[in-house]
């Protein structure tokens, strides 16, 4: 599979996951699974394709949750990479986004969440 690409120019996850996963025992630590962003302050379980994070002057829309592979095995007690593998620990996953705008991130930027809008 080919890595990267407009729709997978970022790829984010949650420092309050990384931290429950350390907390079943996993060796993970930021950006041990290949994320460019570890962000908090948000709540994972709203995060899916077509919602937008501004973090900073930078906005991303969310395209679509990552696929692990072993690569990121380390990070996982008994090499279970899978435990971030959104069709078997739903919720659980890295995701990708686009740049809709660029800009600078630094730590402690304050990040929101624009859910996608809702069909009726």
């Amino acid at each position: 599979m080919y890595h990267g690409g407009p729709d997978r120019a970022v790829c984010l996850y949650s420092l309050d996951l990384i931290e429950a996963l350390q907390g079943e025992g996993h060796p993970i630590v930021p950006g041990a699974i290949g994320e460019n962003l570890t962000i908090q302050g948000i709540d994972w379980t709203e995060v899916r394709p077509d919602a937008r994070l501004e973090i900073g002057d930078v906005v991303l829309e969310i395209t679509r949750s990552t696929t692990p592979c072993h690569k990121i095995a380390a990070a996982f007690a008994g090499g279970e990479f899978t435990r971030v593998s959104q069709k078997v620990h739903t919720g659980w996953s890295r995701y990708y986004a686009r740049v809709l705008r660029e800009g600078i991130v630094t730590v402690g930027d304050r990040v929101v969440l624009v859910p996608p809008p809702t069909l009726f």
